[in-house]
């Protein structure tokens, strides 16, 4: 992919490194000289010392070939002036990271596939992993579901038995789904006669989140409050 990636700070340069290894077509665009500087010293791309919110700076970078343009800046007002840009010149993916939540909705009324505040994000993943330190990784899906990942506890009530075994006795409810099972490092897809054993690493959609009560089921009770 041809990729136009905004801003070279503590973001922009952790995804400019993963695309470059990856092998896409990178052209970077950061304003601050130091930062234009030290990224073109340590990746392989073009850098452009320059401003984004110019126009004729995204069309010197290429926007009329590029696959995505993906803005990183710490300013919201930045990040929105140059995905109107993105937009004006038909860039067909547009990418931004969003500070303050309240500036979302703008975001998508232009277009833009939103990132949230990734400091936030992190700070949320750190809180959840002393909160419900039986979840290994997580994913929100709206404002409750999530698909998180939990290990089967050897004296959990569902250890032992199969999927539709669990579901007839009443330990899924209709709003819970077993997506994968990992075991022995082999990725297993579950069936209703597949049986759920302690060890396993099981990947869950739930409805209602990660609770307290949908961890009891995988024999995680330290979760209670």
């Amino acid at each position: 992919m041809y990729l136009i990636i905004v801003g070279a700070g503590d973001i922009g340069s952790q995804l400019i490194s993963i695309a470059t290894q990856n092998s896409n077509d990178v052209v970077v665009i950061e304003k601050d000289a130091e930062r234009a500087e030290r990224a073109s010293m340590e990746f392989d791309c073009l850098v452009l010392n320059n401003d984004a919110t110019i126009l004729d700076t995204l069309e010197e970078a290429g926007a009329d070939r590029a696959d995505a343009l993906i803005s990183t800046t710490d300013q919201d007002a930045t990040n929105i002036m140059v995905s109107l840009l993105g937009q004006e010149l038909e860039i067909p993916s547009l990418v931004s990271v969003v500070h303050n939540p309240e500036h979302m909705s703008i975001f998508r009324q232009i277009g833009v596939n939103v990132i949230e505040n990734p400091q936030r994000l992190i700070a949320d993943y750190l809180y959840r992993a002393v909160k419900r330190p039986s979840i290994k990784d997580y994913m929100k899906v709206g404002d409750k579901a999530e698909v998180f990942e939990i290990t089967v506890d050897s004296y959990a009530p569902i250890s032992g038995l199969t999927l539709s075994t669990a579901a007839d006795d009443g330990l899924f409810d209709e709003g819970m789904l077993v997506v994968a099972i990992e075991r022995d490092d082999e990725v297993i897809t579950p069936r209703g006669n597949t049986e759920i054993k302690g060890g396993d690493l099981i990947t869950v959609f739930s409805e209602k989140g990660a609770t307290p009560e949908v961890t009891d089921i995988f024999g995680h009770y330290e979760d209670h409050d």
